[in-house]
């Protein structure tokens, strides 16, 4: 029964809630404990598809709750950690795939960033390269060569507290290392078979990032700073590779910032939620290995 629970819990948590949860926009007033709650939804998807394989055949071989000796039963076995180690596999190779060529990307950017632009010699732009170019754009280059990229436009374009703002946003991008947030729901995202993908969850991620990278700036500069500035680069763009102020819809974003209510309740509910998921699916597994049900 536990087993039949725990692979309804691996549909569920790898199919129809990926597509389900970007509905509920209030998550987006908490962007830092909904991140918790994809990231949760995913880590217990991978480990229920883990654990489903031996323990659907632990089920079949068992007599009553006692776990059978694993000698008795090898080549049962060796199917069940087979189809486990299949899924881990995919999961590790897909990491090395994304994560390879994220980096070869980003190298590649830094080296041609370092030909093209020029280094700001003022304190206040330290780590800053400035880029000749008409369209105001910002954006981050994660990884060991990390810096912040600008366009001279961008610069003219906004007043100290916008540009303060725009910095301090990419800025957090670095500090809190939100580009293996983003490579990690990358690798799930593009592991499991296009068919069941959630583009539309994908593109929540990437908004929770760029909100949790907004909150850090206002907090530097105010909202209505940090709001001007996402209507000048609205029509920037930046690298696939890059984490930039433009990386999602600014008008769903300015809304957002235009809410100053603390939502404590909701921030409650949302982490307490993301647990519920983690330490359910874990119960649900360990009861079925104990043949509990």
């Amino acid at each position: 029964m536990l087993t039949g629970a725990l692979f309804l819990v691996a549909v569920l948590l790898t199919w129809p809630v990926p597509r389900l949860l970007p509905r509920l926009t209030v998550l987006e007033h908490v962007p830092g404990p909904a991140l918790l709650l994809w990231q949760a939804i995913s880590l217990s998807a991978i480990f229920a598809s883990v654990c489903l394989a031996p323990l659907a055949i632990l089920q079949f071989v068992r007599d009553g709750r006692q776990i059978p000796a694993p000698a008795a039963n090898v080549p049962l076995l060796v199917v069940g950690l087979a189809i486990a180690g299949l899924v881990i596999a995919r999961l590790l190779l897909q990491g090395h795939r994304v994560g390879r060529n994220l980096r070869a990307a980003r190298r590649e950017h830094a080296e041609l960033v370092d030909l093209l632009g020029d280094p700001s010699d003022e304190a206040s732009y330290a780590a800053v390269t400035v880029l000749a170019h008409p369209t105001p754009t910002a954006y981050c280059i994660p990884g060991r060569r990390r810096r912040v990229v600008l366009t001279d436009s961008t610069i003219h374009a906004l007043p100290g507290d916008e540009l303060a703002g725009v910095l301090a946003h990419e800025r957090a991008h670095l500090r809190l290392r939100h580009d293996l947030v983003l490579e990690f729901f990358t690798v799930l995202h593009t592991a499991v078979p296009q068919a069941i993908r959630s583009d539309r969850g994908m593109q929540e991620v990437r908004l929770l990032i760029e909100l949790l990278a907004d909150r850090a700036a206002c907090r530097a500069v105010g909202r209505v700073a940090v709001a001007r500035a996402l209507v000048q680069l609205a029509g920037g763009s930046h690298p696939d590779a890059t984490l930039g102020a433009a990386g999602a819809p600014a008008a769903r974003r300015m809304q957002l910032l235009a809410d100053d209510r603390s939502h404590r309740g909701l921030f409650v509910v949302v982490l307490t939620v993301a647990g519920l998921v983690v330490v359910g699916t874990g119960v649900i597994a360990w009861g079925a290995l104990l043949g509990v049900g």
